[in-house]
């Protein structure tokens, strides 16, 4: 595409695990502003600028090489030294960075002025020591506990915040070339002396530290030839992932761009293999554990790579909760929605230790582990993780029905708590038809197709290891939860599902996306399913670039907001695969095609956390929501289930069967999916259009564990009461 859009505000993004560095284009981290250097959910550096003899220099051009290391190219302006005057234009400074536990910053001066030149090169620094969740919310409160050290012998300058138990630091050392560093009025003095065409260099180094542990500054230069442990994990990163080819190149750099997005995600899990990793939601706010968005994000990538779900199941699973905690929301066999390691967190201060404000995690643990099982074949998943699904399913029987009506409800206990633990969590998610807010305990549809999904699923699993009884009793469960949602939530005159019930067990029959979930999950009767993807498409939900969040007729609709009007990716898709699950080929493949264009339009062909929900037209492009996380772990993971969708890909590992039954739209005439893991086996397997068709061969690997079986067969409810399909 010949124009490119920039979502958010033009800055430089680089983080490796939970620290993060956020900076203006020109590397500059101005005050007050969002920037800094975030150490554990704490902003440790909230101002660092640069001056030679008190002048700024000026912005060429820069940006992030990586998701972890970053190269801005400078030039002078005309300033005065004892010396002489420096015309502009004549200094080179290239500022380059690159982080792996703590920062490393590289200066390189170059002077190309034709005559030797001597000045002062200035960095002023502090650091706030701010709550993530201050900076978010815009109300900081300034600290009384910060001391800065200069030790000149070490050349190194110590910034430290205290309470009480509670610590951050930051060690900065500086080492330049040839010259000292002086620490006067909050700033580090370097002298630079150059002769002509000479270049003077500077590595700064900034360790962190929590408490007793230290976060140590990568010790080589960016650039400096050494293999880094960075492209080493990387490239054992993209050996293990599945890669895939393809004619339509913009499909290819959004499935490309996502594979990169969740290496950039990766958060390491410690004492397990180097390999192992649970997914961070989103950069820059969501570098954390969350449970509803890391079990999403493992079903996205089961395909390109299931050592997401190993990682999420194990960690969500070591945090489920074990007793009720209203504050945290937590109740037994809950799993988690989110949790934080700043001072806000330490202290209780918000009820993020973790916070257990989700409603669908829990269900979601169950789908996540069974969808594991059948993509990797490992028996021990079970095994490992059984005890923490039986809590789950506990949990939902207790707690997740509140009343005992059958349905799951949702309503916060705390005075810190979320008012909406469904995926749209905004407190201004969910309103009636004429836009005032629902309050009260919320039956939101998507939670009764959650569990009636993961019962199934869990009922599958207890078949396999011998305990039937228990299977045929989550059978009769799911049985009596698809009837009763279908006799309460069905509006046959509109032909929807009700958006939700309210706290008085009335259907609200605002039209948004979350009735999709419900195809996705199974819970509606084949001949209800036309209606609900027809209403879909239609144009108040379809914008062109994807289905909105909400109707553009609802009084409650904006285009600009959060969840009541925007375009979310991972949403598109999740629907997507609801529609071609029923049989709804084309529909599923234009929403598709419709994700895939707008990743044309941004930047790298990045998608972005949501975009606005305006009406496409010929001479229009996506238009960025302001706020959106790039990357954000569910966008990243939106093109691996779209393609997976459109193949009708799905594996039965503990068989030895990976079901296939293709149907590429013209747009996409072909792919081919490379190192494909079906449990311990590798394929390579090809796709194409041939007329109205879509044919494959398996060019690698076993060819007869690759079986052509079509993905709506088993919808009938009766056959998901024998056995699991």
């Amino acid at each position: 595409m010949s124009f490119k859009v920039q979502v958010g505000p033009p800055q430089i993004s680089i983080h490796q695990a939970q620290t993060v560095l956020i900076t203006e284009p020109d590397g500059q981290i101005n005050w007050p502003s969002d920037n800094g250097l975030y150490f554990l959910d704490t902003r440790v550096i909230s101002f660092w600028t640069l001056f030679a003899n008190g002048e700024p220099w000026d912005l060429l051009n820069g940006g992030a090489t990586s998701y972890y290391g970053s190269r801005i190219f400078q030039t002078n302006r005309a300033f005065l030294t004892e010396d002489g005057p420096i015309a502009p234009r004549t200094l080179g400074l290239t500022l380059s960075r690159h982080i792996a536990g703590g920062l490393h910053e590289d200066i390189d001066i170059s002077n190309h002025s034709g005559k030797a030149v001597r000045f002062n090169l200035e960095i002023a620094l502090r650091g706030d020591f701010a709550d993530i969740f201050e900076v978010k919310s815009k109300r900081i409160v300034r600290r009384g506990r910060i001391t800065t050290v200069w030790n000149d012998s070490r050349q190194q300058w110590r910034l430290s915040y205290r309470n009480r138990d509670f610590s951050r630091e930051v060690l900065v050392t500086a080492k330049p070339t040839g010259s000292r560093t002086v620490y006067a009025n909050g700033r580090l003095t370097l002298e630079v002396s150059l002769n002509p065409d000479e270049t003077w260099h500077c590595c700064l180094l900034y360790d962190l530290f929590d408490g007793a542990t230290k976060y140590a500054a990568p010790k080589d230069c960016l650039g400096s030839g050494k293999v880094s442990k960075h492209v080493e994990s990387l490239e054992a990163w993209q050996r293990t992932v599945l890669k895939i080819r393809t004619s339509n190149e913009e499909f290819y750099r959004c499935f490309t761009q996502g594979v990169e997005d969740m290496a950039a995600l990766r958060l390491p899990i410690a004492g397990t293999d180097h390999m192992v990793f649970i997914p961070a939601a989103g950069l820059p706010w969501f570098v954390a554990l969350f449970g509803r968005d890391s079990l999403i994000v493992s079903l996205q990538t089961m395909l390109v790579y299931p050592e997401f779900a190993r990682g999420a199941l194990d960690v969500l699973g070591a945090h489920q909760a074990q007793e009720r905690d209203d504050y945290r929301d937590a109740e037994p066999g809950k799993i988690l929605h989110e949790l934080r390691y700043g001072e806000l967190a330490h202290f209780r201060l918000i009820p993020h230790t973790p916070y257990y404000g989700t409603s669908d995690a829990t269900p979601l643990y169950l789908i996540a582990l069974h969808a594991a099982w059948r993509a990797t074949g490992d028996r021990d998943l079970i095994e490992r993780h059984l005890r923490t699904a039986e809590g789950c399913l506990s949990w939902i029987d207790k707690y997740g029905d509140r009343d005992g009506d059958g349905f799951q409800e949702y309503q916060t206990r705390s005075s810190a708590g979320y008012e909406n633990t469904a995926w749209k969590d905004s407190g201004d998610s969910v309103m009636y038809e004429d836009g005032t807010l629902v309050k009260g305990p919320k039956a939101i549809c998507e939670l009764q197709g959650y569990v009636y999904d993961a019962w199934l699923r869990m009922a599958e699993i207890y078949d396999e290891i011998g305990r039937h009884d228990g299977a045929r009793h989550l059978r009769e469960k799911a049985a009596a939860l698809f009837k009763k949602f279908n006799d309460v939530f069905w509006n046959e005159e509109l032909g929807i599902y009700a958006y939700t019930l309210d706290g008085e067990k009335t259907p609200v029959w605002s039209l948004a996306s979350n009735i999709g979930h419900l195809l996705w999950s199974g819970i509606v009767p084949k001949d209800r399913a036309g209606r609900v993807v027809n209403r879909l498409m239609q144009q108040d939900m379809w914008s062109g670039w994807g289905i909105r969040t909400l109707s553009a007729l609802h009084k409650s609709f904006n285009p600009y907001n959060y969840q009541t009007g925007a375009v979310w990716p991972h949403d598109n898709a999740i629907i997507a695969a609801g529609f071609r699950r029923y049989g709804f080929a084309s529909e599923a493949a234009a929403v598709a095609r419709s994700i895939s264009d707008a990743a044309s339009h941004f930047l790298l062909n990045q998608l972005p956390e949501l975009y606005a929900g305006l009406q496409r037209t010929e001479d229009n492009f996506p238009v960025q929501y302001v706020g959106a996380n790039v990357p954000q772990a569910w966008a990243a993971g939106t093109p691996f289930v779209l393609l997976q969708t459109m193949l009708g890909i799905r594996p039965n590992a503990p068989r030895g069967v990976l079901y296939v039954d293709p149907a590429l739209p013209d747009w996409l005439p072909d792919v081919a999916l490379i190192d494909l893991r079906l449990g311990k086996k590798t394929l390579d397997i090809r796709f194409w259009r041939d007329g109205a068709e879509t044919k494959f061969e398996v060019t690698r690997g076993d060819t007869r564990c690759v079986v052509l079986r079509p993905i709506a067969e088993g919808l009938d409810f009766e056959a998901h009461l024998n056995n699991g399909a």
